[in-house]
């Protein structure tokens, strides 16, 4: 009996670790998209160089 509560609280912290990872991936996502953008904007705000 005791080992299925033990296999239950490791799959309930796999679980929440699993969740974690894919909250992270996520906010670094948002983060890249938003760094693009913003990347995007200053070069198109910006004159052209001449050489």
């Amino acid at each position: 009996m005791g080992i299925w509560l033990e296999l239950g609280v490791f799959l309930v912290i796999l679980g929440f670790g699993v969740w974690q990872l894919y909250d992270v991936k996520k906010v670094i996502r948002e983060r890249e998209e938003r760094q693009a953008r913003e990347k995007a904007a200053a070069a198109s705000a910006s004159p052209p160089a001449e050489h």
